[in-house]
């Protein structure tokens, strides 16, 4: 069953202006982008601009025509606006207060992006513990390739599509009937989402209970015409098993899907493998990033993609010339002999991946993990532990600051401290650290030749700016 593919003009006939809280975020940037390539009116605030952090993507944001205001209130002053905030920014910040002053509305960001998906002639939605923000670059450069001229909203910046003009390329906008979209389950937003191709990664523990994440990710796939489901994942193979609906399954190892990765051959920065289809045909792989969990995403990106017309041979061309998105195992550089290399990993299933993937290569790993809030480590505090005293070997070294934090009230009774007591209870090298600052010293105290330095966490641009200048560091 072929998603039919019109092109149609996506553009809104109606001028709105939006207000953004929090516009240089990894979720409302790439919103922000569309809407203000589609005519409407854009402004926001961030906590990082009145900081003076990450400069570059407010310079960025400001060249696209987006006004940016101190997070006052100021930039909130007409009722005709509808201010987008985060579900969880609390009523006593400024920009909130001024909408409810001025009579503005209101929108989440979920329920905006829902909007603009729904309202998409095939929107295609991309969800999962893992792996979304490479799927969904995935896909939309596989659609890009094959002339359909996607619409894609991404948590990452998706190097393929970065120029001088798109520095912070974690949107595409293309007047093709196809809107891929990251959708997220952490807030329960995924079922405002109604997708005809739901591609389903996998389901772990992240910010949610498993039976609220089956809740969510099986209605998730119900809703859809075509669902693209993993069959290497316990759970996500029980819903296929499940549905009777039209369905294409791939695995990298159960030769029961539709899709099959054969014969794969990973490298330090890259993985070639073959895929088999159900039908008889084949076609070769060779990714520019590495790790088997790349390759079990390239096979949802090509199922997807089969869904929408694209033929097997076009898709495996397609993601030959797929260069990843930002801080997904990036490598940044190597100096006298240490590597350094940038990653998102921050949840118990990514860091997992991550050092599955590193291991598959000789080199000591002296790991910054800068948790990305409190919350995460109160839920997961067994599993962090478990993650890394499962896949770190007995040379590598764990260091850990304090968790990243930009305001607001949190519970904060485990601290770093916590996961690397338990860590090192369980005899593996790791050490707690007052600063990131500390830790990228000790860091670099520790560094010989043929080590790897990862700098692993989210929700912190300055984490990759702070690994180059490790680098920097070293080569000094």
């Amino acid at each position: 069953m072929l998603v039919n593919f019109r092109y149609s003009d996506p553009t809104m006939t109606e001028t709105r202006d939006y207000f953004f809280c929090g516009v240089g975020g990894s979720g409302m940037l790439p919103l922000a982008m569309i809407l203000k390539a589609r005519g409407h009116i854009v402004a926001g605030s961030d906590r990082a601009f009145d900081q003076g952090r990450t400069a570059a993507k407010f310079d960025y944001l400001k060249m696209l025509g987006i006004r940016l205001f101190p997070q006052d209130g100021s930039g909130v002053r007409r009722a005709g606006q509808t201010l987008v905030a985060s579900a969880a920014v609390e009523e006593t910040v400024p920009d909130v207060a001024a909408a409810k002053a001025v009579g503005a509305g209101r929108l989440s960001r979920a329920e905006l992006l829902s909007e603009l998906f729904n309202e998409a002639e095939t929107p295609i939605g991309v969800a999962g513990t893992s792996g979304k923000s490479t799927t969904t670059g995935m896909i939309g450069w596989i659609l890009h390739c094959a002339g359909l001229d996607p619409t894609v909203m991404n948590g990452a910046v998706m190097k393929n599509f970065v120029r001088e003009e798109t520095l912070f390329a974690s949107a595409l906008v293309g007047k093709g009937a196809a809107f891929v979209s990251e959708v997220d389950e952490s807030d329960g937003s995924i079922a405002m989402f109604a997708p005809k191709i739901a591609v389903l990664n996998n389901i772990a523990l992240d910010h949610k209970s498993m039976d609220e994440l089956r809740a969510l990710f099986g209605g998730f796939v119900e809703r859809a015409d075509v669902a693209i489901l993993n069959l290497d994942n316990d759970e996500t193979r029980a819903i296929a098993k499940a549905r009777a609906a039209r369905k294409i399954t791939y695995s990298t190892g159960d030769h029961d899907g539709d899709l099959i990765a054969e014969h794969i051959s990973p490298q330090p920065f890259g993985v070639t493998f073959a895929v088999a289809a159900r039908d008889g045909e084949r076609a070769s792989v060779r990714l520019r990033m590495p790790g088997k969990h790349n390759v079990s995403n390239a096979l949802a990106a090509i199922a997807a993609a089969s869904a929408c017309g694209v033929d097997l041979a076009a898709a495996a061309e397609a993601l030959g010339s797929f260069e990843g998105v930002k801080r997904r195992l990036d490598y940044v550089g190597e100096a006298k002999g240490v590597t350094v290399i940038d990653d998102f990993a921050h949840n118990p299933d990514k860091i997992a991946a991550s050092l599955e993937t590193l291991h598959e290569f000789p080199g000591r790993l002296l790991i910054l993990f800068q948790p990305h809030g409190f919350g995460p480590l109160n839920k997961m505090k067994d599993e962090f532990i478990s993650s890394f005293v499962d896949h770190l070997k007995p040379a590598d070294m764990l260091i850990m600051p304090p968790p990243a934090y930009f305001g607001g009230t949190v519970d904060r009774s485990v601290t770093n401290e916590d996961i690397i007591a338990g860590v090192a209870a369980a005899g593996r090298e790791a050490e707690a650290c007052a600063s990131r600052e500390a830790g990228g010293a000790r860091l670099l105290e520790l560094a010989k030749p043929g080590d790897r330095i990862v700098v692993m966490g989210a929700r912190d641009d300055t984490l990759s700016t702070f690994a180059a200048d490790l680098l920097e560091k070293i080569d000094a």
